[in-house]
């Protein structure tokens, strides 16, 4: 099989590498719309069977290696997997194969702090501080739960591992304790006043999973396992903790790195630690297990309702805002309005995305060579413009 030379992979640290993913058409990021305003094509249409497909041709290339898609909503289903399991031995992908989802576990994490805050167990507008008083400086003594939730916290990125994907593999086994990270973020200088503008990053998550084992007494593997994961049935979900392996059927994913000949090489990066990432982006799950989930979130089955409006609601007065509690807001050109979480771990790229009333829902797993680099990847990009166009 012939793969097309890839540039040098430009990888950027882990906490700013993700921030909006679905490449629809061009200016779509424009005013919210609301729920009811979602053209009929978008609520009434059967998903575009023709366009999935073709996303999905041509599998493996010099992109991705293999995709797992599932477009759901009151038009219909559509499912559909292409591409290997394996670059070596060439045979079909797994449809069912669990994989790394990265930052969407911001969504699971995000609704089990809004469950405490349901039991009256968090207040969302008390400072973290008061919930972490030994780990959380006088520094940042003003940052609320709200703001962490909403990435507007403006505590600074912990210190990376480096700036290359040839210094993160050479990290790719070390450990990290999530409290040794938030040390790290917090002796630096706030970026900004909290609440006064928004940075995506994976520290916020990283406190808030602290949060949760401060507030109920037990691992935050165990709260999201008992409040999210048993109830809904997510029987393929799980944390990894320190296990770099993927457990159960899995798709292989690589990196693109080129030679000192100009040739391309495919590294395999299936086998990678997550500690670093925790309860920012550590979980493995499955496309079907993910869609369980975001059409049990979304009506309002994980979150009540007081405190579901949290993740559809982006900060006000926070110019260029688009992140909610655990969400991204982004609007088409033809105004339809969607609430998304992306996640990339190296060799994985992965999507929930949904219009607010479940008119029409998108999963994904794509293997990308370039998981890390700057942009969508382009049979990512296919694949969420031809689920939500007519």
């Amino acid at each position: 099989m012939h793969m097309p030379t890839r540039t040098a992979a430009r990888a950027t640290a882990l906490a700013t590498v993700l921030t909006l993913t679905l490449a629809l058409p061009a200016g779509a990021l424009a005013a919210p719309t609301s729920a009811a305003s979602h053209p009929a094509t978008v609520r009434d249409a059967a998903p575009n069977a023709e366009a999935l497909r073709a996303a999905l041709a041509g599998l493996p290339d010099g992109d991705a290696t293999a995709a797992l898609v599932r477009v759901g909503g009151t038009g219909g289903v559509w499912r559909g997997s292409a591409g290997v399991h394996d670059l070596t031995s060439g045979r079909a992908a797994d449809p069912d194969a669990r994989f790394r989802v990265g930052s969407t576990t911001k969504a699971v994490t995000a609704a089990v702090v809004l469950q405490l805050a349901a039991e009256g167990k968090v207040n969302l507008d008390r400072p973290a501080r008061r919930y972490l008083p030994e780990l959380i400086p006088a520094a940042y003594g003003q940052v609320t739960v709200r703001q962490l939730l909403n990435h507007t916290s403006g505590i600074p990125a912990a210190d990376g591992l480096g700036t290359t994907f040839e210094e993160w593999y050479a990290h790719r086994f070390d450990r990290h304790s999530p409290r040794e990270m938030v040390a790290s973020a917090t002796a630096k200088k706030p970026e900004f006043a909290p609440g006064a503008e928004q940075h995506y990053l994976n520290i916020n998550y990283t406190v808030l999973g602290l949060l949760i084992e401060r507030t109920t007494g037990h691992s935050y593997e165990h709260e999201t396992a008992r409040r999210v994961l048993a109830p809904l049935g997510m029987r393929n979900t799980y944390f990894p903790g320190t296990d770099p392996d993927i457990r159960g059927p899995h798709n292989h994913g690589y990196q693109a790195v080129t030679r000192a000949d100009g040739t391309t090489e495919y590294r395999d990066v299936t086998v990678w630690g997550t500690t670093d990432s925790w309860a920012a982006g550590a979980m493995i799950s499955t496309t079907a297990d993910l869609e369980r989930f975001l059409t049990a979130l979304f009506r309002g089955r994980v979150v009540p309702q007081p405190q579901l409006k949290e993740m559809f609601t982006v900060p006000a007065g926070v110019r260029g805002a688009t992140m909610s509690a655990g969400l991204q807001r982004y609007v088409t050109d033809d105004g339809t309005e969607l609430w998304l979480k992306s996640g990339g771990r190296w060799g994985y790229n992965s999507v929930i995305a949904a219009t607010r009333d479940l008119s029409r829902t998108l999963v994904y797993s794509v293997n990308s060579t370039d998981a890390k680099g700057q942009g969508m990847n382009p049979v990512a990009a296919r694949i969420a413009q031809a689920a939500f166009t007519p």
